[in-house]
């Protein structure tokens, strides 16, 4: 009886936590988008998924140019490349609208961005908490890549040094394509 009971707690517990713990990055997890509403990845559901932590101010930046390209290459085929600008490394605009003004100054960005949102530490955005707790991947500087699968897993990262258009992430990205 004892050992029932004890089986039907840990069950309980076990969906519970299930509920309250995503396990993929579809599972409810939104983003403020740089214009306002949301950008929640439940919607890429079934699709890849390229999330870079950006900064405009960083000598990265010019690797906006090949996110757009990937973007304008891939996304009719389902690959969403999501820029997520960030001021945890002190590199950031002080605002999304800014943001959103210099990038379709200097890149005539069309991709989506997020609004200004911390990847790291103890207040790093849910998806991000998400990467460090379930992957051990937490961004060590601006223009780290994420690609997430189709099924919501991390595939892999790369990081600032990673040209977005390098074999080493197109590769990844044609394979989750086929």
């Amino acid at each position: 009886m004892l050992q029932r009971l004890i089986g039907k707690t840990v069950s309980m517990l076990a969906l519970a936590l299930a509920l309250v713990i995503p396990d993929t990055a579809f599972a409810g997890y939104s983003f403020s988008g740089i214009d306002g509403g949301t950008i929640d990845l439940d919607d890429y559901r079934g699709r890849p998924v390229l999330i870079v932590n950006t900064a405009s101010l960083c000598s990265y930046a010019g690797q906006y140019d090949d996110l757009q390209v990937l973007h304008d290459r891939y996304g009719a085929r389902g690959l969403l490349v999501l820029a997520v600008p960030s001021n945890d490394f002190a590199q950031e605009l002080g605002s999304g609208k800014e943001v959103k003004e210099f990038c379709a100054l200097n890149f005539d960005l069309t991709l989506p961005m997020t609004d200004i949102t911390v990847v790291r530490g103890a207040k790093a955005h849910p998806f991000y908490a998400w990467l460090r707790d379930q992957y051990g991947f937490e961004p060590s500087w601006n223009f780290n890549k994420v690609l997430i699968g189709p099924d919501g897993a991390m595939v892999d990262t790369w990081g600032s040094a990673t040209n977005p258009l390098s074999r080493r992430v197109t590769d990844q990205v044609e394979r989750l394509l086929k």
